[in-house]
């Protein structure tokens, strides 16, 4: 894995596919703090309890106005039906080939993204913070409490 961005550099350029077809790239991170966490895999025990963290604070973090992105290598067909099947409120992204996980130095050498590692971006798309280990049910809990300083 190569190195991590670090606080205060721009997010490297990355093109993210999202649920409807459509694209997301670094220049649509920018406007407002921004939440950009990767995890492994849809529908399994560590990244539903994540993903439903954030969907359980989606309110909090839409009246401090910051944008929740979840990115993992699943289709957007498996991210449409993780949505549906636990009613998250925020987009999942597929990062097709994990190009965007290797450019972010946490794709392994497996072709698997590392755990779980998430962004946090101020509102000009600066690495405001990275989190390269995160606890699935406290992370949005930190996350949130951590943008309100930056």
């Amino acid at each position: 894995m190569a190195d991590l961005p670090q606080q205060g550099q721009p997010l490297p350029q990355m093109d993210l596919t999202a649920e409807d077809g459509g694209h997301v790239g670094t220049e649509d991170l920018t406007g407002q703090k921004t939440v950009l966490y990767f995890y492994p895999k849809d529908d399994t025990p560590g990244c539903t309890k994540e993903a439903c963290a954030f969907r359980d604070r989606m309110g909090d973090y839409g009246e401090a106005g910051i944008k929740v992105y979840g990115v993992s290598l699943d289709s957007p067909e498996s991210h449409r039906a993780f949505r549906e099947k636990y009613g998250l409120n925020f987009p999942l992204l597929t990062d097709e080939g994990g190009r965007a996980a290797e450019t972010l130095g946490i794709l392994r050498d497996n072709g698997e993204v590392a755990n779980r590692v998430t962004f946090l971006l101020t509102a000009d798309g600066n690495v405001a913070r990275v989190y390269p280990e995160v606890s699935p049910e406290t992370h949005a809990d930190e996350i949130l409490e951590d943008a309100h300083s930056i």
